[in-house]
């Protein structure tokens, strides 16, 4: 039988294991507490810092602020390279729910070509979607107002204040400014390569061509930076402050826009380079060639259509031909090859030469004849007539007597054959023919008759525009070879300073009167009665010299004679002048190249008289300052300078 057993409660007991049982609860609690306490502790005090850098990260953004781009002026302080405020259609692709409607509808409203749809259409495919494409730049009022009305139609589309580079004068002053184009990849590897990629964070355009590309940095400025808040999608919602960006510097020139127009004037639809120079300092006044083309095309971008129509012109306008173009300096070259004759005494200024009409290799039986441009030749000629009136045998008999092998090192020193330092991107060296040059480039011996034919300026010897300006600027300054500058001053935080003068090594003659020997022959071929830039010259209110030039573009054979009528067009003789005024005082030098236009005393001599003419009527010398400064350049640097510019 099983016995009921009853438990009796010990109240007591059970309340103490409650009391252990609370107690030990609230200490975990409390400990639980003190590790979050700590933690928060922890969190908010010692990593306050770290963490509010990193909330501000994703809170704040710092973007580049652009720079705006110095401006450059002529003598007169006329803006040829300004910036335009302009207004351009702009799209946030993300922001625009059906993109092929709104791209149909805009191209309605601001005229879009077709191909710069597929372009933005490319573009939007590699670019932020939130980020503002520019569709269209350049708006029209027109434009802007119809877009304006309709705006409400167009979410993520906006019109925005841009500021463009402007070229005010065109095709006037394309070859001496060049021009700034969107930065491509050629561009950004060369950044990179300079370390100033950073410095171009903000910044669509970059100088392509002329003082545009040679003075960029200085042109261009430093970026500075602007904080601003944006949300969680990168979007701005306000400015926080901003560092402003250093605009870059402003440029000025000794360059009259009255001259630039007068040179496309004169020119007129000739092809050909007009080079006007301060021999004082080397101060480019005029720097022209044609034809030329409109830069404002390549500043947002040039279409297909018209970049063919440049770059198929068989009159190949972007080659700049006072720089680039490698013309025979003709006769225009005698005076250096005369003072070398003096120089080695193997001519005195009262030593004459038969002129029968042609010139023969002495003792030499079977030969063939090297022809004077006069049929019968000048009978018996002198230094001085030998210049003024252009003789070729009194230059066949010297050039022949003086050898290559004296000629080419001689006249090197006068800036043939090399690069003159000009500070425009875009410069040719030509050729100053030697020995050494023919049998690398030719892969031949030199001949003697390669002598005869470079003491008229021919054969191999080719100059450019600038060349023959630098060397004639030599003979006027008697020896001091100053190299060309086309910026004369720069604004230095609001102070014009003018550039320094760079000289290279002076030429040391045998006896320093050969130079004024030299400069007279060129008095008397502008103002004697028998000299060949006599015509042009006739009735000027100022005092001029100078050396005509006709350079022939073939050869003919012995018996043949040169009709122009039979030639075509683009095989007739180029007019070349050079020439420097006041005679006592030079303060500009000029050189005219004119192509396929003939006799350079009837042809290039004009031009040159109505940019003289231009010249004194403006004053220009009056309005010039001279720089004190003087770099002096070893042959050493220059070469150096040879080799970088010939990227």
């Amino acid at each position: 039988m099983r016995r009921n057993s009853y438990r009796i409660q010990d109240h007591t007991a059970e309340a103490i294991l409650f009391a252990r049982r609370a107690i030990v609860a609230l200490i975990a609690v409390a400990l639980l507490m003190g590790v979050l306490i700590a933690n928060l502790y922890y969190l908010q005090i010692n990593k306050y810092q770290t963490y509010q850098t990193r909330s501000n990260d994703n809170r704040i953004k710092v973007q580049p602020v652009p720079p705006n781009r110095g401006v450059i002026r002529d003598i007169n302080g006329k803006i040829l390279a300004a910036n335009e405020p302009s207004f351009s259609l702009e799209i946030v692709p993300e922001s625009v729910k059906d993109m092929d409607w709104t791209l149909n509808e805009l191209q309605k409203i601001a005229h879009i070509p077709d191909e710069q749809v597929e372009h933005f259409k490319r573009v939007i495919k590699y670019q932020r979607r939130f980020k503002s494409i520019p569709i269209k730049t350049k708006l029209t009022e027109q434009e802007v107002a119809e877009f304006s009305v309709k705006q409400h139609l167009f979410p993520g589309v906006s019109i925005e204040a841009r500021l463009n580079r402007h070229y005010p004068y065109a095709d006037a002053m394309t070859h001496v400014l060049g021009y700034v184009g969107k930065i491509n990849k050629r561009d950004l590897n060369r950044l990179e390569a300079t370390e100033q990629l950073q410095n171009y964070a903000a910044t669509r355009s970059i100088g392509k061509l002329g003082l545009e590309r040679f003075y960029e940095k200085e042109l261009h400025g430093t970026t500075g930076s602007e904080e601003v808040e944006v949300n969680h999608r990168s979007r701005v919602l306000r400015q926080l402050s901003i560092e402003p960006p250093k605009p870059g510097t402003d440029l000025h020139l000794a360059i009259a826009v009255e001259m630039q127009e007068q040179a496309r004037k004169s020119l007129g639809n000739n092809r050909g380079a007009v080079v006007a120079m301060d021999p004082r300092d080397g101060a480019i006044l005029a720097l022209y060639s044609n034809p030329s083309y409109d830069p404002n095309l390549f500043v947002t971008g040039i279409s297909q259509k018209d970049y063919s129509v440049i770059l198929n012109s068989k009159d190949k306008p972007m080659l700049n031909r006072t720089t680039q173009g490698q013309y025979p300096p003709a006769s225009t070259i005698k005076m250096q090859l005369a003072l070398l004759g003096l120089h080695k005494n193997l001519v005195t200024a009262t030593t004459t030469v038969w002129d029968p009409g042609y010139w023969r290799f002495p003792n030499v039986e079977t030969q063939r004849n090297f022809r004077d441009w006069k049929v019968g030749g000048h009978g018996w000629v002198d230094l001085e007539t030998a210049i003024k009136q252009s003789c070729d045998i009194y230059f066949y008999d010297l050039a022949y007597r003086l050898g290559i092998d004296e000629i080419s090192p001689f006249i090197s020193k006068f800036g043939f054959g090399g690069y003159t330092g000009i500070d425009i991107q875009e410069e040719y060296r030509a050729t100053m023919p030697s020995r050494e040059w023919k049998r690398e480039k030719v892969r031949q011996p030199w001949y003697q008759g390669d002598t005869i034919s470079v003491g008229i300026g021919q054969g191999y010897w080719t100059a450019t525009p600038i060349q023959l300006a630098m060397a004639t600027s030599v003979l006027v300054n008697k020896g001091e070879v100053i190299e060309p500058k086309v910026v004369s001053a720069i604004n230095n935080d609001g102070k014009l300073e003018p550039t320094p003068i760079r000289k290279r090594p002076k030429i040391e003659i045998s006896n320093p009167k050969h130079w004024d020997t030299i400069l007279d022959t060129m008095y008397e071929t502008v103002n004697a009665s028998d000299g060949t830039g006599r015509g042009a010259f006739a009735g000027a209110v100022y005092t001029a010299a100078g050396k005509t030039g006709t350079a022939q573009l073939f050869s003919l054979g012995e018996d043949e004679e040169y009709d122009e009528k039979k030639v075509s067009e683009r095989r007739r003789d180029n007019a070349m002048f050079v020439g420097y005024a006041p005679y006592d005082d030079p303060t500009i030098v000029i050189v005219v190249a004119v192509e396929n236009a003939g006799g350079g005393g009837a042809n290039a001599a004009p031009v040159a008289r109505e940019m003289m003419d231009m010249y004194f009527a403006l004053g220009v010398a009056n309005k010039r300052t001279i720089s004190s400064e003087v770099i002096n350049i070893s042959n050493e640097v220059a070469v150096t300078e040879e080799e970088n510019a010939g990227g």
